[in-house]
């Protein structure tokens, strides 16, 4: 099976994750955008989406799906998105798409937390894809002085501005035993507007896919 293939089996598959009558959080990302497809022979089953990215927002209006702000709903039931890497304790790395601050807002508001991928996004430790960093423009170069410091090397996403008008910096060359001690000592730099570790609130379902079908991994 190719790799598009692939994410589109993990994405059908978190259809059984999605219950009648729930608010659905929708990622970002390529894997994500076949849960978008997927979702939308089931949208008037569901009550409503909220998006992490306008990307996203675009792709289900387009398609017809209902979505709604977050501070319009009370949370919601499920969130499904990918990830750039996952362990097997479902601590992810994510913020490819530059989407990572209301990916992490998503999540925090939601009861539960599906990741969906392919086999080559696990990993036995975090690092090798890089942090997503998302900064204040103003502070990019003390950020990136105080990253050094961890022993990465942050590197400027040459052309990205967010959703919310801030710079990513990726933060390189890390092997992250702990993650939930560096998400939140990233998150302690002034001018960090979060990071794209989501360990101390990692995900719940892994729908993991490769050639010999989907398999399902909690925590």
């Amino acid at each position: 099976m190719d790799a598009n293939a692939l994410k589109k089996a993990a994405a059908e598959a978190a259809l059984q994750h999605v219950e009648d009558d729930s608010v659905v959080g929708v990622g970002t990302g390529s894997t994500v955008n076949f849960f978008i497809e997927a979702l939308a022979l089931r949208r008037a089953r569901i009550k409503t989406t909220v998006a992490s990215s306008e990307a996203s927002a675009r792709r289900l209006r387009e398609l017809h799906i209902p979505v709604s702000e977050l501070n319009d709903t009370d949370g919601c039931d499920v969130y499904v998105d990918g990830a750039d890497e996952v362990t097997e304790h479902l601590a992810m790395i994510k913020g490819g798409g530059a989407a990572l601050t209301r990916e992490k807002i998503v999540a925090a508001a939601s009861a539960r937390i599906v990741c969906i991928a392919d086999e080559s996004k696990l990993v036995p430790v975090l690092g090798k894809f890089g942090v997503p960093i998302e900064v204040i423009p103003m502070a990019r170069s003390y950020v990136g002085r105080r990253l050094v410091k961890t022993g990465g090397m942050p590197h400027l996403r040459q052309g990205v501005t967010t959703d919310n008008g801030n710079l990513i910096l990726d933060l390189k060359g890390l092997t992250i035993l702990n993650p939930v001690e560096l998400e939140g000592e990233l998150d302690h730099i002034a001018g960090v507007v979060t990071n794209g570790i989501f360990a101390r609130r990692p995900a719940d379902v892994l729908l993991l896919a490769s050639a010999s079908g989907v398999r399902t991994l909690k925590r």
